[in-house]
């Protein structure tokens, strides 16, 4: 976005002293911002037939930032005056000392829209939504008389930044943000079972509130939650596996992404650090992350410190070739910043982050990389995950996976984690689909206390010799 591409925010304070301010903390530094955001967002929930939450949230604030060197100096405010903002002046400059430092270039601006700067909230009054709601908790009830309780969540939201150099430059960006989620919950003889789907974007809810869109969306939440009645325990050992495109990208998010975000490489506490160059991974694995896809839920316009979002290359053909980078890691490692400065709020100091990772698409038919897996395990779907950066040590649970055996898949199980590390997963890959998918619009991403929304994708995938934990005995 451009300099002034929506109101001002509303200090008791000109933009002059603001930028007097601004220029007094980093003076001596080698970088620095004044960082403004205002946020509006609402949530509804009908549960079990009844409206569960009803809430809309509004805060702003601003964050000041200092750095030199590896140290950063950060003060916040929920107070947007000229007193609140001496106060993080003094707070900021701890981190400066006695200065001599350079301040580094700024970013360069960007006039690219890559999602509408609308409120999403609008597209639909409340009590419309409301009637949504209880639109789809009457249609998943009659889609199966198994269906006993329906759960459905609309969330919308805007974000505001702007964000204030000390050259004067200024850079903004306005962030929608809207989902939609249902879940069932099945029952079989005394047997209760759950299934969810959804997703969501950077556009307004109108298009997630038709019904083509969520009658399609109940019918898959109901969809998982038979597969799940009818699914088996699930084996156990160390055996091929065949990930399904689209969400299983999550694996490759959090086994391989954090440990190819730049302060983790920088500070040698990643798996793959010092292998910049080399072979990490087998021929014909590239690997993106993309912030520039037009309003999917990861993409930026610009980032937390003001870079336009980039299409960086993190692992092409097998090779490590880049690093995701904020500015202040960028300049302590001799690169460029790639746009990846984020942070959940004014409250948070920035740190390289993903956007949208997914990996390329490869020749293999899909239908024939099943054919090829003669006992192991069809892995469609992923729930929560456990990662060790250092070494790249991941357990995941399986939300839908399935049994196959000489190239027939048989029943769904249940209970499925696959465990392994990310360096060892990324050589034994065998096979690539043809059939590269985004994730739905679902993703968040936790790191050092900080969340932000990020998207996924990914081929289907053969991998070799994973170890898998079940309960089959």
């Amino acid at each position: 976005m451009t300099e002034n591409a929506f109101r001002p925010f509303e200090m008791s304070l000109d933009e002059g002293r603001a930028l007097a301010l601004l220029r007094q903390a980093v003076a001596g530094a080698e970088d620095g911002e004044l960082f403004l955001e205002r946020r509006r967002s609402e949530a509804l929930v009908l549960d079990d037939g009844r409206i569960k939450t009803a809430s809309y949230d509004a805060s702003e604030g601003f964050g000041l930032r200092a750095v030199r060197g590896e140290v950063a100096g950060y003060a916040h405010s929920t107070e947007l005056s000229e007193a609140a903002l001496k106060r993080a002046v003094e707070t900021a400059r701890l981190a400066v000392g006695d200065g001599g430092g350079t301040m580094a270039p700024p970013p360069r601006g960007t006039n690219v829209r890559l999602y509408t700067d609308a409120d999403p909230m609008a597209d639909a009054s409340f009590a419309g939504k409301i009637d949504v709601l209880k639109e789809i908790d009457a249609f998943a009830r009659a889609l199966d008389p198994r269906v006993v309780q329906v759960s459905a969540t609309i969330t919308a939201g805007l974000q505001e930044v702007e964000i204030l150099r000390p050259e004067g430059l200024r850079f903004a960006d306005a962030r929608p943000m809207a989902r939609l989620n249902i879940s069932v919950i099945v029952e079989e003889a005394g047997r209760r079972e759950s299934g969810g789907h959804g997703g969501g974007g950077r556009y307004g809810l109108a298009t997630l509130l038709e019904p083509g869109h969520w009658q399609g969306v109940a019918r898959e939440a109901l969809r998982l939650a038979l597969v799940n009645l009818a699914a088996e325990a699930a084996p156990a050992g160390v055996m091929d596996i065949v990930l399904g495109p689209g969400w299983p990208g999550i694996l490759l998010h959090e086994a391989i992404g954090h440990g190819l975000e730049g302060d983790f490489n920088r500070k040698g506490t990643s798996a793959f650090a010092g292998l910049m160059g080399q072979r990490i991974a087998a021929p014909g694995i590239t690997v993106l992350d993309d912030g520039t896809m037009p309003d999917r839920r990861g993409s930026i316009s610009v980032d937390d410190e003001g870079t336009p979002s980039h299409r960086t290359v993190l692992i092409e053909d097998g090779v490590l070739v880049g690093f995701m980078q904020d500015r202040q890691n960028a300049r302590l490692m001799g690169v460029e910043s790639t746009g990846n400065g984020r942070r959940e709020s004014f409250a948070h100091i920035p740190m390289p982050r993903m956007t949208n990772t997914y990996m390329l698409g490869g020749n293999a038919d899909p239908t024939a990389i099943l054919a090829d897996l003669r006992d192991g395990i069809w892995a469609v779907g992923f729930g929560g995950g456990q990662v060790d950066i250092t070494n790249g040590k991941f357990v995941f649970s399986c939300t839908e996976a399935y049994r196959v055996k000489n190239g027939k898949i048989g029943a769904p199980v249940k209970g499925a984690t696959l465990i392994g590390d990310g360096a060892t997963a990324l050589r034994g890959i065998r096979a690539i689909g043809n059939d590269l998918r985004l994730d739905p619009g679902i993703g968040n991403c936790g790191k050092a206390g900080q969340w932000v929304p990020v998207g996924v994708g990914q081929p289907t995938l053969m991998i070799g010799g994973l170890t898998v934990g079940g309960s089959a005995t």
